[in-house]
């Protein structure tokens, strides 16, 4: 990748700090310092390495045996087993991912879209590694799955050159954000739009 694009995607990353600059509520930083306890986002921080004749010859023999195990699991169904200097010669071509001793890692708003609306999935949160110790701040947000769903809603689905209040009422509109629950014969509504929003932008 080049420099030109490895800054475009990094600048892209940086898109939730207009939360901060919004008619929602600033998200907190959240410290962590401590051992290694955070992943980024699934996986405790790490890097891709090259392949070496020890990490293919190792990772040859786990595919024979997963094979092997996966024959005894299913009789019906056995694969075949390819030659070892075969699945080595694959093996070689791979990278690995290893743990990363000492660097920095960036985590952007993890999210996707399913059918219509938007799915929030993680926090942003920067992380850095020296050995077996991490320093993080995770930017975390009120009741963050309905925060940044409609902060995503209003980023990108609502007319930026509008005022506030009409693309927040578009938001409300199209993509209300009320939920109600039940408990010991109770009724609860909650309209997480108050809960979210800044105040001056509430009503």
């Amino acid at each position: 990748m080049t420099l030109k694009n490895k800054i475009k995607y990094f600048i892209k990353d940086l898109d939730f700090l207009r939360a901060y600059n919004s008619p929602f509520k600033a998200p907190k930083p959240k410290w962590y310092c401590g051992k290694i306890a955070l992943g980024t986002p699934y996986f405790f921080p790490r890097k891709r390495v090259k392949a070496t004749p020890e990490r293919a010859h190792q990772a040859t023999l786990d595919s024979i045996k997963n094979t092997e195990e996966f024959n005894k699991r299913n009789p019906e169904y056995t694969r075949s087993i390819r030659p070892y200097d075969e699945i080595f010669a694959s093996k070689m071509n791979y990278s690995y991912a290893v743990p990363k001793k000492i660097g920095f890692d960036f985590v952007p708003l993890g999210w996707k879209t399913k059918w219509d609306s938007y799915r929030y999935e993680w926090s942003p949160m920067i992380s850095f590694v020296f050995f077996k110790w991490q320093i993080a701040v995770t930017f975390v947000a009120p009741h963050a799955d309905h925060y940044w769903e409609s902060w995503l809603y209003y980023t990108r689905e609502t007319d930026k050159s509008d005022c506030i209040s009409n693309r927040l009422a578009q938001c409300k509109k199209e993509a209300p954000c009320t939920w109600t629950s039940h408990s010991e014969g109770k009724k609860e509504t909650t309209d997480y739009y108050k809960l979210i929003l800044k105040k001056k932008w509430i009503w």
